[in-house]
Order: C-alpha cells, then structure tokens, then sequence
C-alpha cells in the first residue's frame, strides 16, 4: 500500500503583495502618537491604529513595533496609542478614527501577570512603562482596550491579537479568578482574533479590509478566531470523542473542509474533564502542517479558530528584523528609561518558537513548535547597527538568543515527516531520533559575532536546554569559553523526577551530563542555583538570575 502524500503548506511571501496607495508618505521616522506628528507626515487620517499597553518602543523586541513596521512596509499609515487612560473613550480618539481597523494587544507580557505576582498581590512597578511606573495598564486591557475603542469610534472593526489574546482564544482556566472564562473575542466584542505569530495574517487581513471592508469570509486565512452562528455547509464535523479511534488518522487523513468540534464553553465550564478534552486537542492540532479548524460553542454562537500559520521563512524573518526600527523609545518620553528597554537594547532576537512543550509554558502555544530563524548576515548586520548607531553601546551584546538560546536552525530532518508529527514535545520524554539536534549553525554564528569589529564580548542570557546542549560538546565548549561572565548559573525548578515529569522536563541526570560537559580545565563551572517553578532549566548570564 502506498503512503499517503503529504502536503506541506505553504504561503504567499509575506513581501510580495502589492503596496497600498498611501506608501507615498513614505517611512515615518517614528509612527506618530499624536495630531501633530501625523501633520507633519502630511497624513489626514490613519489606516490602522495599534492600541497596546507598552510603552511605544521602535524596536522589534516590542510587538507593536514589528506589527506598526511591517503594516508601514506594506504601504499604510499606522499610528499608535500607547497606554492610553481606558477610563474613558476620548484617549481613543487622540489619532481620530482609522480608516481600515484598530489593532489591540494588551502588549509584550499578559497584563494579569504584568499587575499580579503569583499570589495574587498587585505589583508595584512595570518595566515597560517609561520610570517603571506600575498602574499604567488596566486588569484583561486586551478586553478593556478594545471596549473602549468601540465606545469611541462603534462603527471601526476591531482586530485582537498578541500573547494576552493568544492564549485566550478558547474557553480557557482563568488563575486570577479561579473560574473557566469564556474565549476574550467574546469579551472583547472584537470582529477577529489573530493568535500566535502575527504577521502573516495581519498583512492578508489588513490588505483585504482596505479592498472589501470586515464584512466578508476569513475563514481561508491561517491563525484567526472569529465568530459564527454555525458550521457552515459542506464542512464535516468530527467531535473529540472521535480522534482516537484506531481508523481516524486514515479515515479523515485525505478529506478536505473538516472541523474538530471541542466541548462548549458550558461544558468545559461544569466538567474537568471535558475542559482536559478541550485542551489536549488544541495542543494536538498546532502543528500547520495537520492541524485542522477547531470549533467551541459559546451560548448560541461558535468560535472558529483557522489552522495554525505556516512559520516564517529565513528569507521573510530577516526582511521583518530589518525593517527601518528607530530603535529607541519615543521622543516623547523625554529620556524618561523604560527597564524592558534598558535590558534589551544591545541584545539580538535570531529566532522564535520552541519545540520543548513544557506544560506549564505558553511558548509553544503562542509562537509555535517550529523553529524560525534568520540567516547569519541578518543577525550580524544588526550587530553592526547596534554598534554604530545605538547610544551607549560599549562593545557588550548583552544576548543573542530567543525563547531558547540553542535552538537555532534545529528543525526535524524530513520535512514530510514533521507535517505529519502530532507530538506535543520533540525532546520528552526523550529526544526524538527524527530531530537533527546539531549545534553547528549556532557554533558559526556565535564565532561570526564575536568577531564583528568593535564587539568585546558576545553574552548569551537567554536559557538554554541542557539536554540539547550536551549533544555537542563544541557547543558547549564555544559557550562556557566566550559566552558567560564567570559562572554559568542553572536554575532547575526541582530535582525530583516527578514534579519534572508533569513538567515534561528532563531528569536531573540531564543536568548531571550537562555539568561534566561544562567543567573544563579553567575552573568555569557550572553551579545549581534552586528557584519557583515559573521558567525552565536554563542558563543565565550573571546578569539575569532568575
């Protein structure tokens, strides 16, 4: 019997559709925040207006950022309201009503635990907003922000998206209230919700407002939610109960226009576990290769959530990192710091996502389990740009990393093969034999980056996976010899096998091989450093103990 063929999705380049009429303002120097700026771009009006709850940072370890310059790069002219006063509409009105949508994100960190530690105490300061002034954003500003841009302008649609929207997608545990909420589209009254990377929908959705308006069909459009009454004809619905039949994988394998059915918001609600149900298919369906549609009841509408995007390619991440970022806080802040800032300015992002699957972390669910990563020019030429142009550059890169330091370029090694994976995790409980876990790629980068004129030194302070770390000793070599200050501090959450386990963490034996790698003959060690379990087992530069 022959295989079934297997189909690689693949997407329009994220650079190739044809520029909006208004590309001829021209590059802002930064989007304008106010009247005036927009007068003096010669502009009457916005096309998008991004609400977040960060300080306006132009640089692209800010969402807003990258979502406000690729949208320019497109041809339309995007401003921004950045925390404004959601007690009233008329902080929503600053820019005027946009002519295609507002775009709202509570910002870079979900705004509960931007306001709340652990035990549900409100903290005192936000490194995102200018002093660390705490206060600045409201409770679920995701909901609040988009409330109130209805209020201000009823009839502009309304598009909800970053991390804070993300994970709220479906009928989710809310922690803060103890309670199973509705999906936030409900909430929020939004017209549509872009999950997890944000860039490929954004452009196809902004692109066909400014043809059409938001009354028209999105479903054919990867990584949105939005509202429907019912599955609409010739789509064929297959409930939960059904995907582990032992002929469902060949059963439904070849059909075209199916759907998942997940349990209602009422169900997962009054029964645990038809929420575990719930939860485990969206786990399963993340992979763009096979993931399908899903759908949730909510009262007598669905939430329709597309297939997830189709990852970035190299080509289109580097051309997302190098577009015309000021790099630095707006004018308007007055030299006022901003401590997210302050961290990140001299620091290097060379990829995204994260194919660990913890349990307890939303990176997967959010950025995806495929690595995407920019080429070695990319990343250099930016370490070049930070060294010419950026203020108090004094020669230290302070990391060069991402969600995982060492994931760089690791990808499966058939490509058909990772279309087909529903695995939540290539590294647990052991590391996948179809996962090509070498550090080469990584090792050269580093090498090239630390031989860029005028760099001292190269940190990594983003974590890193010491279970993958000890499949290449050079790796771990290049990285303890150049690349740490002093020790390397590793901040395990426990040592027991299983706390880790529910985790899906490696075992302390994990570490124990890690160590012998990472102790060579000038007495740089490796040291235990025991901490909450709020992050995975990683390395830290001195600079960032967890």
């Amino acid at each position: 019997m022959n295989a079934p063929l297997v189909h690689v999705p693949t997407a329009k380049p994220l650079f190739s559709y044809r520029k909006y009429w208004a590309q001829r303002f021209g590059v802002a120097p930064f989007l304008p925040m106010s009247r005036a700026e927009m007068d003096a771009l010669g502009w009457d009006s916005c096309d998008v207006i991004l609400v977040t709850g960060d300080a306006y940072v132009d640089h692209p370890s800010f969402g807003m950022a990258i979502i406000g310059r690729l949208l320019e790069a497109q041809g339309f002219r995007v401003g921004i309201i950045s925390q404004p006063d959601w007690r009233s509409p008329e902080a929503f009105k600053t820019l005027g009503k946009p002519n295609l949508f507002f775009g709202v994100t509570s910002g870079n960190m979900d705004s509960m635990v931007n306001r709340y530690t652990s035990d549900r105490r409100l903290r005192h300061n936000d490194s995102y907003t200018p002093g660390g002034e705490g206060g600045k954003r409201p409770d679920r500003a995701t909901i609040v922000y988009a409330q109130r841009c209805r209020e201000a302008f009823a009839a502009a649609p309304i598009v909800i998206g970053g991390i804070e929207a993300s994970l709220r997608r479906i009928a989710h545990y809310d922690y803060w209230s103890d309670k199973v909420r509705r999906s936030i589209l409900m909430d929020a009254k939004a017209d549509l919700l872009i999950y997890g990377n944000a860039e490929r929908a954004l452009v196809e959705v902004a692109h066909r407002i400014s043809k059409g308006g938001i009354a028209q069909d999105f479903s054919d459009i990867r990584g949105l939610a939005f509202m429907r009454d019912a599955t609409p004809e010739g789509w064929t619905e297959t409930p939960v109960d059904d995907l582990d039949a032992p002929d469902e994988g060949a059963r439904r394998r070849n059909e075209t226009n199916v759907v998942i059915r997940l349990p209602s918001c009422e169900q997962v609600q009054a029964d645990r576990e038809s929420y575990a149900r719930a939860s485990r298919v969206l786990h399963r369906e993340s992979n763009p290769g096979n993931a399908r549609p899903l759908t949730q009841r909510h009262g007598d509408r669905d939430v329709w959530l597309t297939a997830p995007p189709v990852p970035l390619t190299s080509e289109e991440m580097d051309g997302v990192y190098e577009l015309p970022y000021a790099r630095a806080p707006h004018p308007s802040y007055a030299g006022q710091k901003i401590p997210a800032w302050e961290m990140i300015r001299h620091s290097v992002t060379i990829m995204r996502g994260c194919f660990g699957g913890c349990s307890f972390c939303s990176i997967t669910e959010h950025e995806g389990r495929i690595i995407q990563s920019r080429s070695e020019s990319s990343v250099i030429k930016e370490i070049e740009h930070i060294r010419d142009k950026t203020e108090g550059f004094t020669g230290i890169i302070s990391d060069i990393g991402g969600p995982t330091a060492n994931m760089y370029r690791i990808a499966c090694k058939d490509r058909e093969t990772e279309a087909l994976c529903r695995r939540p995790s290539c590294v647990y409980p052991d590391i996948c034999k179809n996962l090509n876990t070498s550090h080469d790629a990584l090792i050269a980068l580093y090498r090239k980056a630390r031989a860029v004129p005028g760099v001292k030194k190269v940190m990594v302070a983003s974590g890193v996976r010491y279970d993958l770390a000890v499949k290449s000793p050079a790796y771990v070599k290049e990285l303890v010899e150049h690349h740490v200050g002093g020790y390397l501090k590793i901040a395990p959450e426990h040592t027991e096998d299983g706390p880790l386990s529910k985790m899906m963490k490696p075992g302390i034996g994990s570490y124990d091989r890690f160590n012998l790698h990472s102790t060579p003959p000038r007495k740089k060690r490796a040291r235990s450093i025991f901490s909450f379990p709020i992050s995975s087992p990683h390395i830290r530069a001195p600079a960032t103990r967890t």
